[in-house]
């Protein structure tokens, strides 16, 4: 047991943070650099975002914003709902939040089982439309009386947790020895916060951002003009628009990754490593998979960021149906994600291994 772990905890708040890291063995099979996930998976709610839920609502209580009995308001892709739902709920604070309909069913479920209200709306309107998710969350704060907006995507609590959590942490864990750290952004307070305290104690350090194929943020950080956005399927990172929240001074590059490198990496991660995360990590670990096998270089030390936990996407990322739905093709010998279900009287083929779906006769020749 860990020593940070010998004594009791007040609430649930005092376990966001300090967080493992953990090398990364068979998906840098070969590769020279040494490659470590931030397990941020293992904060209490389940993602990174339990550092920001925690810091906003202390700041709007600080500021006088938020008053016994309140409101909690925000628009959230799922996981910064659930770190204020958390955070609201020792408290007595209704919560209500915006959703858009791409995000899982399972983080919807895991909203309301916190007690919040959740209003879906829809994913494919622009960012000026008043059924935006983020807007449509603004309207809600004015309406309910002694409701807050959090505002994650504006608020300077939100990288400011960071700066001073998640960016300690890593400069103690890797010993001052970390060279380039990989982050996404959808509000941009990890890349931000975790980037600034970095940089502030070595000037060697690289901080990379990852952005899914069909966000704005790589290429406005590329060209400093406003691309138009396309659709994807990584949840939780990339944007329709630059978050305020987001310090591209910080950042020293970013690149692209495709919904299908994102989800055969995180399906990767599960199976070669045992690290049950989403698609964000994937997306974000392919990248520094990449980097790293570039560099070569074994006095490098490579961090990436997982976000967060696998479980709230089984009907996704870890569901052949819906990626072929999807037209997200792996590739990898077959459909890999789930190991498929054999019925009565079947038995695992030779690989032992099925494909999803398929079942064998007692009778069938092997």
């Amino acid at each position: 047991m860990s020593e940070r772990h010998r004594r009791p905890y007040n609430d649930v708040t005092e376990l966001v943070g300090w967080t493992p890291l953990v090398r990364l063995n068979r998906v840098t099979d070969g590769i020279r650099t040494p490659v470590y996930g931030k397990c941020e998976f293992m904060n209490p709610g389940g993602s990174v975002k339990d550092r920001i839920g925690r810091a906003i609502i202390e700041e709007a209580e600080e500021s006088g914003r938020l008053r016994p009995g309140g409101t909690v308001v925000e628009a959230t892709s799922g996981n910064t709902g659930l770190a204020l739902a958390m955070a609201a709920s020792l408290k007595g604070y209704r919560c209500v939040f915006t959703l858009p309909d791409k995000m899982s069913v399972e983080k919807r479920k895991l909203l309301r089982a916190f007690g919040a209200e959740v209003v879906v709306t829809p994913s494919d309107v622009p960012p000026d439309h008043p059924d935006h998710y983020t807007n449509q969350a603004e309207r809600l704060a004015s309406e309910i009386p002694g409701a807050v907006l959090a505002n994650q995507f504006y608020n300077g609590a939100n990288p400011q947790a960071h700066y001073g959590t998640t960016g300690p942490e890593l400069w103690q864990q890797t010993e001052g020895r970390i060279t380039h750290f990989f982050a996404g952004a959808g509000t941009g307070g990890t890349i931000s916060g975790t980037g600034r305290y970095l940089k502030e104690q070595s000037d060697k350090v690289q901080v990379i951002g990852v952005d899914p194929v069909g966000s704005v943020i790589a290429p406005f950080f590329r060209s400093g003009t406003m691309p138009e956005g396309s659709t994807y399927q990584v949840e939780g990172l990339g944007s329709d628009k630059i978050p305020g929240t987001l310090d591209l001074d910080v950042v020293d590059d970013y690149v692209t990754v495709t919904d299908t490198e994102a989800f055969r990496m995180t399906r990767r991660l599960t199976r070669e490593e045992g690290l049950f995360v989403g698609g964000s990590a994937g997306l974000i670990v392919h990248a520094a998979v990449e980097r790293a096998r570039e560099l070569d270089d074994p006095d490098a030390v490579v961090v990436a960021i997982l976000c967060d936990w696998g479980e709230r996407y089984l009907s996704k990322v870890f569901d052949d149906d819906w990626l072929h739905e999807k037209g997200i093709h792996l590739d990898d010998g077959g459909d890999e994600g789930s190991g498929g279900e054999v019925g009565p009287g079947g038995r695992v083929g030779p690989g032992g291994h099925q494909r999803a779906g398929e079942t064998q006769s007692a009778e069938a020749p092997a």
